[in-house]
């Protein structure tokens, strides 16, 4: 059927392949399913998907911003711009080569990655699924600067729900954050307790139209925090306004969740610096590959790109490997 067709059309055979290869993308339920996605839109992330696609592999990046690059004003060290680059700039072209080769682009916030068959990626506004993910979002966000959160770590004080959660059945539960991300951590939590407070520290709430039917099941206390008080473990946290809550646990959650946040989630190992990969960008976990700032090398633009390269190629073998 293919040669009688290619006969009377000789593009007929790429038009064929490229529906079978499109068909690949859908799975039940209508959800998306890709070969690779990556999560970060900074150079790490663009080149390994310019490396992914150029493999002819369906790959999708994932990001809510384009990261601090673009607010550099001026990039000199970078090879190849003998006037220097802006980051703005750089990160354009990246972008457009990304496009031009078939790469697929989503500004959307990642709420979470679980492993099922596949890797789920759920974002704010959509579902995806894929064979395997690249994490590359940079290094990640300091904990607020509040007294005590650094004594509790570990002792009340946690950065993962899916982690941690489970100790916390039927106590009472702070999240710490103001945006989607805190919103799908006090509901991950539910799974173990209803007495769950949502505390913005003095931050308005911001999240999607989608979350704000549910944010009724929570606390909710904007006032700024002074400090995370207990003894051997936390017990209650006090406010500006003097007043005090008591609570078992305290879980960060930021404006939006790190790579190091969702390593953590999927057991994949963490030092001090960041994630933890061999020579190839892989980490401990089959599947997951991590490039750029947080790995917590050498922070230029020319690591982060060689990075990324070289977990595209660990991802691609993986891939293949899988398929044969």
């Amino acid at each position: 059927m293919i040669n009688m067709v290619t006969k009377r059309n000789p593009n007929a055979i790429i038009i064929i392949l490229y529906r079978i290869r499109k068909s690949r993308k859908l799975i039940c339920g209508g959800d998306i399913m890709y070969d690779a996605v990556i999560i970060g839109k900074g150079p790490a992330g663009i080149t390994a998907s310019i490396y992914v696609r150029r493999a002819n592999l369906n790959v999708l990046v994932i990001g809510k911003d384009d990261g601090y690059l673009v607010k550099a004003d001026r990039i000199d060290n970078y090879f190849g711009f003998s006037e220097g680059i802006s980051g703005k700039e750089l990160m354009s072209e990246g972008y457009k080569q990304g496009v031009r080769l078939g790469v697929e682009f989503d500004t959307d916030q990642v709420l979470s990655i679980e492993k099922e068959d596949m890797y789920k990626v759920t974002c704010i506004n959509g579902v995806y699924y894929s064979k395997a993910i690249i994490l590359s979002t940079g290094t990640e966000k300091k904990p607020p600067n509040i007294e005590g959160i650094a004594k509790y770590e570990g002792l009340g004080v946690s950065y993962c729900v899916t982690c941690d959660g489970f100790f916390y059945r039927d106590k009472k539960v702070c999240i710490l954050g103001n945006g989607d991300y805190a919103y799908h951590e006090a509901e991950e939590m539910t799974n173990f307790t209803k007495d769950i407070t949502i505390l913005t520290n003095g931050k308005e709430l911001t999240i999607s139209e989608k979350n704000k039917e549910g944010i009724d099941r929570f606390n909710i206390l904007s006032t700024p925090i002074v400090k995370i008080e207990g003894t051997d473990v936390i017990n209650s946290i006090l406010f500006k306004d003097g007043t005090r809550i008591s609570t078992n646990g305290l879980f960060l959650a930021g404006e939006q969740a790190s790579s190091t946040d969702f390593a953590r989630n999927l057991g994949v190992m963490t030092d001090s610096s960041g994630i933890i990969t061999d020579k190839n960008q892989k980490t401990n976990v089959d599947g997951i590959y991590a490039a750029g700032d947080c790995t917590g090398l050498f922070k230029q633009v020319s690591v982060a790109v060689g990075q990324g390269a070289l977990a595209a190629r660990s991802l691609i073998e993986f891939v293949r490997g899988a398929v044969k």
